[in-house]
């Protein structure tokens, strides 16, 4: 047993020591004046998110970046609240922006999926930058963008997300999560191996999604839109994926406000996981996961004096320490290192939540968005 503790409590060492070293091996990107030369289609769709959509169109409207050279593309999916209204009463304060509202076409399964095929296929520029419905834009969003571009030749950018601000005990434990998982994708990319991307930040070329096919193999789980592509890209062109590490380029969303909320999510999460073609990608998340469910175990090997209590804090103590170095580097580049005051505590509790939502995705279906999805 002893083995088995030091194997994986090595192996997960080393993952996450390689995720820090990744971490520094992606440049900080600085965003330099320069004239705007990309256009770009912004794809948001959204579905029954009226109490949302007013700060997202206001961030919108508060871009640097010339409005004549980016349109807007809401792909409404089947909204029952009062979502489009609201879309309109903020557009007639703000009619200089180029804004269409689609209806989603159900084809399959992944209805996020068809409604941002159903913006690609009006889009009127090549470049497609997606986000979601619930989130802010930074005004110098679209410039990082266009200067990374035009510096690059990159056809695929994923981008930081974080949360605005976390009040709650429940915020700060999901604001955490959300800096691990982007801890993890910085240095994933960093160690040339990306495996993570967020699809509330993330930009393609139409030209090669058309070229790899779309979402196209991948339609019969819901979630997915942005990791799945991103196998694809990664496939297909990997030296042509990069990440833009920048705060000017950092779109903010909200946790979920309620525990019930947060499990569907993270059920949904969890549940693409099987789908995973990329195998490094499979491989972190495996080795992630039994690590978790061994400090889950742990304490009852210890209460039947199968393993020492040495083992036992050792074992505990080398986890709390090598993903605090990950989450104080991603805490620091994100200006949120006030929130690690929960880390403590939000790091017992995890690895407690991780395997519970681990076997939900497993047995479980999940709802979101007032839709019922099965395994």
């Amino acid at each position: 047993m002893i083995i088995i503790i030091f194997s994986i409590t090595v192996l997960y060492l080393l993952l996450i020591g390689s995720f820090i070293y990744g971490f520094d091996k992606v440049n900080d990107f600085k965003l330099e004046e320069s004239q705007p030369q990309t256009k770009f289609s912004v794809i948001i769709p959204f579905r029954n998110e009226a109490k949302n959509l007013q700060a997202l169109i206001q961030s919108i409207s508060h871009l640097n970046y010339p409005k004549s050279m980016f349109e807007i593309l809401l792909i409404n999916d089947d909204s029952t609240d009062d979502s489009v209204e609201r879309i309109k009463q903020e557009l007639t304060l703000n009619t200089s922006l180029d804004t269409a509202i689609l209806i989603n076409e159900r084809l399959t399964k992944a209805p996020k999926k068809d409604a941002i095929s159903k913006g690609i296929l009006h889009a009127k520029y090549d470049w497609i930058v997606t986000t979601d419905a619930d989130c802010q834009l930074p005004t110098y969003w679209l410039d990082c963008y266009d200067h990374f571009i035009k510096n690059t030749s990159s056809k695929v950018l994923a981008a930081p997300v974080t949360f605005k601000k976390a009040t709650s005990f429940l915020e700060r434990f999901q604001l955490l999560d959300m800096m691990s998982l982007q801890g993890a994708t910085i240095g994933g990319f960093g160690i040339k191996k990306p495996f993570l991307c967020n699809g509330a930040n993330f930009a393609y070329r139409k030209s090669f999604f058309n070229e790899v096919k779309g979402f196209e193999g991948n339609t019969n789980i819901a979630s997915g839109d942005d990791i799945f592509l991103l196998e694809k890209a990664f496939k297909h062109d990997k030296n042509n994926i990069r990440y833009i590490k920048s705060n000017q380029i950092t779109v903010t969303t909200t946790p979920q406000s309620s525990f019930k909320s947060l499990k569907s999510q993270r059920v949904r999460w969890a549940a693409k996981t099987s789908r995973y073609k990329n195998a490094f990608g499979k491989l972190t998340g495996f080795l992630v996961l039994v690590m978790n469910a061994l400090l889950v175990c742990l304490p009852l090997l210890f209460f039947v004096e199968i393993v020492s209590l040495k083992t036992l804090v050792y074992t505990i103590a080398i986890k709390l320490m090598i993903d605090f170095l990950l989450l104080f580097k991603t805490a620091r580049f994100l200006e949120q290192e006030q929130y690690l005051v929960s880390y403590f505590l939000s790091s017992i509790l995890y690895p407690f939540f991780s395997v519970y939502v681990a076997f939900l995705s497993v047995f479980k279906g999940y709802k979101w968005k007032d839709r019922a999805y099965t395994k």
